[in-house]
């Protein structure tokens, strides 16, 4: 197949600023893109609504209301099924590919193992993406064009946040299959907050943001079945002042899965959701504030 080209997506990614930073929050959309190129539609022995089946569709407009609360969203435009963001940069299956995978890559992961890699065997609903092996400079292209860029620019948002504010707070944002959490114990979680238990983020955001969406209504769940990905596994460093959380939400609740469009709910959705953060910033940004001592 033909090297996928970063500009195919007009651009790869975007940042969307608010007209001035006002809060430590960092928001990030790393599987909202929707744009798949056709060499990668040709590749694979799948239809575009069947590779679409990994996408966290329109999560990047549930929470694009945060803008104007003064902090910045991340959103990719390519998609998941081509190259995920919230793994390591080299997970890659060796099966897939046709070539030498270099000696750093990481091929024995748990994800690399259920064909979930950086580069992902499989959508969602487990078919195979693809109709034969891939080069394996294709994959590595990818890495380069896409996800380094990527996460260069998380990067530097978080480490810019942290600079102003004296600590940054990534908001990692998802959906997941209404089948993923339904069986859960008899009950059903509109959403579901990780935080590696209890590694990536002080305890009081987690709380904070359990409480508030509760107390909207939402049933929440911690951890089970998503405790947080690469992402907030890498960037959430509570002891250094960064902070990361995932928040996985339910797409039974503002989509129909099958023809993946928006329920009529998905204003109200939104603008709950917005409520929820215009109130978790207002009221965590008190308790992550260093206290300073009044000299004597």
């Amino acid at each position: 197949m033909n090297q996928l080209s970063a500009d195919e997506f007009q651009p790869p990614f975007t940042v969307s600023e608010p007209a001035r930073q006002n809060t430590p929050f960092v928001f990030n959309a790393p599987h909202a893109g929707a744009i798949y190129p056709a060499a990668f539609l040709a590749s694979s022995r799948l239809d575009a609504m069947a590779l679409r089946r990994s996408e966290d569709a329109f999560v990047d407009e549930l929470f694009a209301p945060v803008v104007g609360l003064g902090a910045p969203l991340m959103t990719a435009h390519f998609p998941r099924a081509l190259l995920d963001l919230n793994r390591e940069p080299y997970e890659l299956d060796p099966r897939m590919f046709d070539g030498r995978i270099p000696p750093f890559a990481n091929t024995r992961s748990m994800r690399v193992a259920g064909g979930l890699g950086t580069i992902p065997r499989i959508v969602a609903d487990g078919q195979e993406i693809y109709r034969g092996r891939i080069p394996i400079e294709e994959a590595l292209h990818r890495v380069e064009a896409l996800y380094k860029p990527y996460h260069r620019t998380l990067r530097y948002l978080i480490q810019r946040t942290a600079r102003t504010f004296g600590h940054a707070v990534l908001i990692d944002c998802h959906s997941m299959p209404s089948s993923s959490v339904s069986r859960e114990d008899g009950a059903r979680a509109d959403i579901v907050l990780g935080d590696r238990y209890g590694t990536s983020c002080t305890a009081l955001l987690t709380d904070l943001l359990e409480a508030t969406l509760r107390g909207r209504g939402f049933k929440v769940v911690r951890n089970k079945p998503y405790a947080g990905g690469f992402i907030t596994e890498h960037y959430g460093e509570p002891s250094l002042g960064r902070h990361a959380l995932q928040v996985e939400i339910n797409r039974g609740i503002y989509m129909d899965e099958r023809s993946l469009s928006r329920k009529r709910g998905f204003a109200e959705l939104r603008d709950g959701l917005t409520a929820v953060f215009e109130h978790v910033m207002q009221e965590i940004e008190d308790e992550l504030t260093p206290r300073r001592i009044a000299a004597e």
